[in-house]
């Protein structure tokens, strides 16, 4: 098997991986689940993926890595903070637009085992764009660009309004909005809502 090939079968195993991941659970996939939706044996997945624990990295990775290295080069880049806000929502509302489960995947392995998804993290050496992002807030902080916000809250306040509506969008659409389409539109004027939030949280003055 050449290198192309091999490199093939490898991201076809974690985009399976992540699909059962997200569908089931880490807990209840398990490897076997793995190598039969891909349609190889247990040996050839163990080639790739020694154990669960590094196929939940190469999954978590290819998620973050999917988005991390965005958000890293729009947070570096000389806009007013609340544009480049705006332009990370969008890289959000894309991906999970995309895989609609994966919010729900994420908080959901937070809550079975957040000390597996932190060590998951550490092991990919995720902290260092997690530490830009940081010293980038506390730097338009001490600039007195932005008001001083406790970091965990402006996390919060950011996350949770993003994430919110996405995993309640099966109530959202039965409930607010005519049918599943309606949500992308739901979600450009839910963006607006959390920019206005976050303007108000560090004290940002909205130009006319």
């Amino acid at each position: 098997m050449g290198a192309t090939e091999n490199n093939e079968l490898e991201y076809q195993i974690i985009e399976t991986a992540k699909q059962l991941f997200i569908e089931k659970g880490f807990v209840e996939t398990n490897m076997s689940d793995i190598a039969a939706k891909v349609g190889i044996n247990r040996p050839t997945l163990h080639y790739y993926f020694r154990t669960k624990d590094r196929m939940f990295q190469a999954v978590f990775g290819s998620i973050v890595m999917s988005l991390l290295p965005k958000v890293q080069e729009i947070i570096q880049q000389e806009l007013p903070f609340i544009d480049r806000v705006s332009l990370i929502l969008d890289k959000y509302i894309t991906l999970f637009t995309e895989n609609p489960d994966m919010p729900k995947f994420i908080c959901g392995e937070i809550q079975r085992d957040v000390n597996h998804l932190l060590d998951a993290a550490k092991e990919m050496q995720f902290e260092e764009t997690f530490l830009i992002i940081k010293e980038r807030l506390l730097m338009e902080m001490e600039a007195g660009r932005l008001k001083k916000v406790p970091i965990h809250t402006v996390f919060i306040t950011f996350y949770g309004l993003l994430t919110f509506p996405l995993i309640t969008k099966n109530l959202i659409t039965s409930i607010f909005l005519k049918d599943t389409t309606d949500f992308s539109v739901f979600m450009l004027e839910w963006k607006q809502y959390i920019l206005f939030h976050l303007m108000n949280l560090l004290g940002i003055e909205k130009e006319n």
